[in-house]
């Protein structure tokens, strides 16, 4: 075991039955006379004495009732002792001393320790004493073990310690019901995965190969010939009334490996069963253990995890172990085979395997197998590890499949994963090295994204719009650089889209955004219009106390943004161009509203008439090169991008009043057309607002406003501007 850990072994008894001699024996290997009602102090025995096991083994000698039951409740195995020579110290055990240890509500092993039988007159048989001990067995299935010594000999005595410990270290308990003889349910299930993972060639057998290689990853060492005869020859034997065959073509069926276990726990060798539970994962309760399905993997902010090398060559090699009709694709029973290690097929909630590539069976592809996995890398790396540790990962070996291999050394889940580099490294260097990229497909309801989700994957266009209530998601590959990209497009639905892009951690994950609208309707523009608007328009308030309250022009503004989308490569695309062009409902044209962004214009798409117009590597050119794809006052470049001021209290002040004096100088007729000039900008600010909650409300105010930048300069460079600003300012207000 990986960490020491104590081991309380409380021994119990009536009076006169040798548990401080048996003790005593133990520590100076030869026997020593006691004087009568002797209690030992607690002896503790260091790992060292047990090798193979970090344990510390603490013996606790009992006498009086109240040290006895609070040492039974402290304990992690009790040992009844009972005299051999004394038959009313062993009818006690079944009497008194279990009913005792149940009372107390312990939920411990128990071995039964029959101590002098040096003083045993005659011979007694295997049989006789199976007579004895089985019925007690059956009646308290806590009983693991029993076994006979003498402390006088001294005959056993270490035995009886090995098996207490065993009895905490390996229990029966988990593994093996004693009144029926037969493996429980989780065991069958464990050791039936376990066989499954064994069985290389996934035959349904285990051959001589692939039992060496069980026995060489659980215990280091291979079988000889003559033992592997042995094990066949245990088996053949001991199934022989069985109606399921235990060998088969000289090999090891399922049920053979299951009564092979099942031999050895009823001959006391449970050690052997638990070595190849632990090794394959499983814990003291028979479920694969928490460290062993999610190992720790952190990944650092604005970083993500891919597929290595490795992981994709072991996905690969699973693939191909279980495409028994080698078509290049699994049909679905090829897959309920490849899952039967785990708990089944982890995408079938969300559409498998109409999320990925497919063949015209609907049977996924190699391709959008490996497609499939990067994309659950990408969005849940923890489900990629725990599923690598269902399917067998840890103990692939030289094979590389699913299942072990000769040479094989456990291998750790992490070295399939790989972290990228940081976006913001990516950005600054203007290309990124990342395989799988994530784009997430805005626009209005009915303007054709879930279309263009199902051309990417190779499915059918769907005439009926069907609202979309759930996030869709669905990844491919795309040629890129004499290799593969993998494109990961996911999309929220209309009426989820702004409470997804409020959660800052989910935007950031984006490598770019895909705004879609329907170019034969007037107002399909308008929504991504109003929701990039929205991304940028901020909610300006005071504090008075510990309340928000709106913003009056008084005080100092604060800025509450609800999401930022500039900083995201973008692209728009216009659906539907096998229909006819519509004039959109906006103050500009999408070809002119991108143009002033310093963004591709729109690329126009008909899903319908399968005219994509190489879209996808658009995307991923988009997503590879994230300065093509960004805002031009977001770019880089020389003097870097431009950044919104935050002004002193003066200068918010100073800027106020030349706004509101100016505008209170301009005629009742005019200030209507002066306001619906700035609401132009569709950001819907009140009448009253002041210039600073103009300014604040959109990144973009210097290049939209002339005399704000004006203003701009002048103040920061501290000029008098007195008759520039009001000037200035009346000039853009009169347009």
């Amino acid at each position: 075991m990986a960490s020491t850990r104590d081991i309380r072994v409380c021994l119990v008894g009536d009076e006169g039955v040798g548990k401080s001699t048996l003790i005593s024996s133990l520590i100076k290997e030869h026997f020593v006379k006691l004087a009568p009602r002797t209690v030992l102090p607690e002896v503790t025995i260091p790992p060292s004495v047990t090798p193979g096991h970090q344990v510390t083994t603490i013996i606790i000698d009992t006498s009086h009732r109240a040290h006895l039951v609070n040492e039974i409740r402290k304990a992690h195995v009790v040992a009844i002792v009972y005299a051999i020579d004394n038959p009313t110290s062993f009818d006690r055990v079944p009497t008194y001393w279990l009913p005792t240890i149940r009372s107390l509500g312990v939920n411990v092993p128990v071995i039964l320790i029959g101590n002098k039988i040096d003083l045993r007159s005659g011979q007694v048989t295997n049989e006789a004493l199976e007579d004895e001990c089985v019925p007690i067995m059956h009646e308290f299935k806590e009983v693991e073990t029993v076994v006979e010594c003498s402390a006088k000999l001294p005959l056993n005595v270490g035995e009886c310690f090995y098996f207490a410990q065993n009895a905490v270290l390996h229990p029966t308990a988990p593994l093996y019901d004693t009144r029926e003889h037969t493996l429980k349910p989780a065991c069958v299930a464990a050791l039936s995965r376990i066989f499954k993972l064994c069985d290389i060639n996934k035959d349904g057998l285990l051959s001589d190969d692939e039992l060496n290689d069980f026995q060489r990853v659980c215990f280091d060492a291979p079988l000889q010939a003559r033992e592997l005869a042995g094990i066949k020859e245990v088996v053949s034997r001991g199934t022989q009334d069985d109606h399921q065959p235990a060998i088969v073509d000289d090999a090891l069926t399922e049920e053979g490996f299951l009564y092979l276990h099942t031999y050895f726990i009823q001959k006391g060798r449970l050690e052997t069963t638990w070595k190849a539970l632990r090794t394959f994962g499983y814990g003291e309760d028979l479920s694969l253990r928490e460290d062993f399905l999610h190992p720790r993997f952190d990944i650092p902010a604005d970083c993500t995890a891919e597929l290595s090398p490795k992981g994709y060559q072991w996905f690969t090699d699973i693939f191909e172990t279980f495409d028994k009709d080698r078509d290049g694709a699994l049909a679905a029973c090829e897959l309920d085979d490849l899952f039967s290690t785990s708990p089944g097929n982890p995408w079938l909630a969300n559409g498998f395997p109409g999320t990925t590539i497919t063949n015209d069976g609907g049977n996924v592809t190699l391709q959008g197998w490996l497609a499939q996995w990067s994309m659950t890398t990408l969005l849940e790396p923890r489900v990629t590890l725990a599923y690598l540790a269902y399917l067998g990962y840890s103990h692939s070996g030289a094979n590389g499949g699913s299942g072990i291999g000769p040479g094989l050394k456990s291998s750790d889940p992490t070295s399939a994963l790989i972290i990228t580099r940081p976006r913001k490294q990516d950005r600054k260097k203007g290309t990124v090295q990342r395989n799988v990229f994530l784009a997430y497909v805005l626009g209005a309801a009915g303007s054709g994204k879930t279309n263009l989700l199902r051309a990417f994957v190779g499915k059918g266009f769907r005439e009926r719009h069907e609202p979309t209530m759930r996030n869709e998601t669905v990844v491919g590959s795309v040629e890129w650089g004499g290799g593969e990209k993998y494109l990961v497009l996911q999309e929220f639905g209309s009426n989820y889209e702004s409470e997804m892009l409020r959660m800052a951690k989910k935007l950031a994950m984006a490598d770019a955004l895909i705004f879609v609208y329907d170019s034969s309707d007037t107002n399909s523009f308008s929504y991504i219009s109003n929701l990039r608007v929205r991304s940028r328009t901020c909610a300006f308030t005071r504090r008075a106390g510990t309340d928000t309250l709106p913003y009056s022009g008084g005080g100092r503004p604060f800025v509450q943004q609800q999401f930022k989308l500039d900083d995201h490569p973008s692209l728009f695309v216009a659906t539907k161009s096998d229909l006819d062009l519509a004039q959109q409902r906006h103050e500009v044209q999408p070809d002119t509203y991108c143009r002033k962004l310093g963004l591709q214009v729109p690329v126009a798409v008909s899903v319908k008439q399968a005219q994509l117009a190489d879209l996808f590597h658009t995307i991923t050119s988009v997503a590879t090169h994230p300065y093509v794809g960004l805002l031009q006052d977001q770019r880089g470049g020389v003097g870097g991008p431009r950044r919104l001021r935050f002004w002193t209290d003066d200068e918010c002040r100073f800027l106020d009043l030349c706004f509101l004096t100016r505008l209170s100088s301009i005629p009742n007729s005019n200030r209507k057309n002066a306001n619906s000039s700035r609401s132009l900008l569709g950001l819907g600010i009140p009448a009253n607002a002041g210039f600073t909650t103009c300014l604040y409300a959109t990144a973009g105010v210097v290049g939209l406003f002339a005399a704000g930048a004006m203003v701009w300069k002048s103040v920061v460079k501290g000029k008098a501007v007195g008759g520039v600003v009001v000037g200035g300012l009346g000039g853009t207000v009169g347009r």
